[in-house]
């Protein structure tokens, strides 16, 4: 029999009818796993209803919901493909999505009504469906279509090998690419987050992270309904009520991006219970080790890395609790079944699979696994290059060490040149955060007549006493950054430009330090 995601959710309910499932905390509602059942069941007969047969796209445009942890499941029942949108969108990069997918179906939300109201007339074939109360003239009510449907299972086969999803990827360098993945590539991605995570039936799980995200929906909520544990579901991250739901609710793991551990941190601790929390997991950017060294001190918690990409579903390589501290600042080593290369980076054309460099040495990673995408959406070209000779082409550098752990040094893209000297941002951006004044930086190369690029820092500040020349003289006493390495230039702002998954956009910065440069102002 095949194992798809239906297919998972089928076992679960089957084995813990009667347990908590899903908790949404913005509608105060509670469902057990039959009761959860049920809905699918009836989401998946209304969208049949509304014309979606097997292979036809279904798009969530939402922040975090039980509508859209529901129909990420009544999708793959009828072997629809499901693709959920990113909310941070604006109208015309949501557009660009719906006409390049062309979903039979679109569920929004209220909050996001203005976005979908400025587009919606050019998608005359889409059905929207609204899930709050009060649906605007030319959506349909999500729950009324739901209510109208019955709660019988559906008879459509759905195959292993069937398309599951299309998952826009999250544009840190211009417009997205759908990433196309099998039910059996996520089944092989649970699989590998159960085992590396140690997740049982009795995790609680909190929902924060962006769930149209393939690390909150790979890497924590399927591998969670996998093992029948339970789901609390918050419909945006706010770290004060992030606190407060560990306390509530028990809460013992969940996924966040760096900057969401970082936010936390800010925080008052002492004022709540987090006895119950055991396990972190992070990932979706690089975390600095003194981030990590003030997580497991404050939190008390241990701490998995993932490192991945949506290409590779997203996880290739996990760094265990018991390495946190003794390989701090390594992405860790291969997930089951995924095997990595280091490879002679070229900037004209793929990298050759076989021209692999030896440990310690700074290449192009490359990765091979059972969860790797088939494609591109309708990108043969990008999808030529991206999967040269059956390797996964990342874009990002990195190198293997003696002992087979991997270091991420940063994109192919935003290597800085200076003075013929290759310099890694990531290098310099952990340096800066070990200063107790730095909440969160950036560093990218700004064009320079004498040295091709210099190092430029936008930080954000925890403190507004803390100065330039603090900075420089914190850079200065390091034994960890060469001269050549120091940012020339520091640029305060108030907060970095991040995508959903955590990842910071440095082609904004660059446009930002470009209008700086044209006002007559340093970076």
């Amino acid at each position: 029999m095949s194992t798809t995601i239906g297919r998972i959710f089928d076992l679960t309910v089957k084995k813990f009818p009667h347990k908590e499932a899903v908790y949404d905390v913005r509608k105060n509602r509670r469902m057990t796993y039959s009761q959860w059942d049920r809905e699918v069941n009836r989401l998946a007969n209304a969208l049949i209803q509304e014309g979606v047969r097997k292979g036809d796209l279904v798009s969530t445009f939402l922040f975090n919901t039980e509508e859209l942890a529901t129909a990420f499941f009544a999708c793959a029942r009828i072997g629809a493909v499901f693709n959920p949108i990113n909310f941070r969108l604006m109208a015309e990069e949501v557009a660009y999505i719906l006409a390049d997918a062309s979903p039979k179906v679109v569920l929004f939300e209220q909050a996001l009504e203005p976005v979908v109201s400025a587009i919606q007339t050019r998608f005359s074939q889409t059905a929207f469906w609204f899930i709050d109360d009060g649906a605007p003239e030319y959506a349909a009510s999500y729950h009324d279509k739901v209510k109208e449907a019955a709660d019988s299972p559906v008879d459509v086969e759905v195959k292993e090998s069937d398309l599951y999803a299309i998952m826009y990827t999250s544009g840190t360098t211009g417009r997205p690419k759908g990433v196309m993945h099998l039910h059996r590539d996520m089944a092989e991605q649970s699989l590998i987050v159960i085992s590396s995570t140690r997740l049982h039936s009795n995790d609680i799980g909190l929902v924060t992270a962006p769930m149209f995200h393939c690390a909150e929906l790979h890497c924590a909520l399927l591998p969670r309904v996998h093992v029948g544990a339970k789901n609390v579901i918050l419909h945006q991250f706010n770290p004060g009520k992030v606190l407060e739901l560990i306390q509530a609710e028990h809460i013992s793991k969940f996924f966040a991006a760096p900057t969401m551990w970082n936010m936390l941190l800010q925080e008052n601790l002492q004022d709540y219970d987090l006895t119950s929390l055991k396990l972190g997991l992070y990932g979706a950017a690089p975390m600095a080790p003194a981030l990590v060294r003030a997580c497991k001190e404050q939190l008390g918690i241990s701490l998995v890395q993932a490192y991945g990409m949506t290409e590779m579903g997203p996880a290739i390589t996990f760094l265990s609790e018991e390495d946190q501290l003794t390989k701090a600042g390594s992405a860790g080593q291969a997930c089951l079944n995924h095997e990595i290369r280091i490879v002679k980076a070229r900037e004209d054309a793929p990298s050759e699979p076989d021209e692999i460099l030896p440990p310690g040495e700074n290449g192009e990673i490359i990765v091979k696994g059972p969860c790797m995408m088939t494609g591109y959406y309708n990108r043969e070209e990008a999808t030529e290059k991206a999967l040269y000779k059956g390797w996964y082409h990342s874009g990002d550098i990195g190198y293997l060490d003696k002992d087979g752990y991997l270091w991420v040094k940063d994109r192919v893209d935003d290597m800085i040149i200076s003075g013929g000297e290759n310099i890694y941002p990531r290098e310099v951006e952990d340096v800066l955060y070990e200063h107790e004044g730095v909440f969160d930086v950036a560093v990218i190369g700004q064009p320079d007549d004498t040295w091709g690029e210099a190092v430029t820092a936008f930080v954000v500040l925890k403190s507004p006493s803390v100065t330039e020349e603090e900075l420089e003289a914190h850079c200065k006493n390091s034994d960890r950054l060469a001269n050549y390495k120091r940012p020339r230039h520091y640029i305060f702002v108030k907060e970095l430009p991040r995508n959903a998954s955590g990842k910071i956009q440095k082609f904004i910065l660059r446009k930002r330090m470009g209008e700086l440069s044209s006002e007559g102002q340093p970076g």
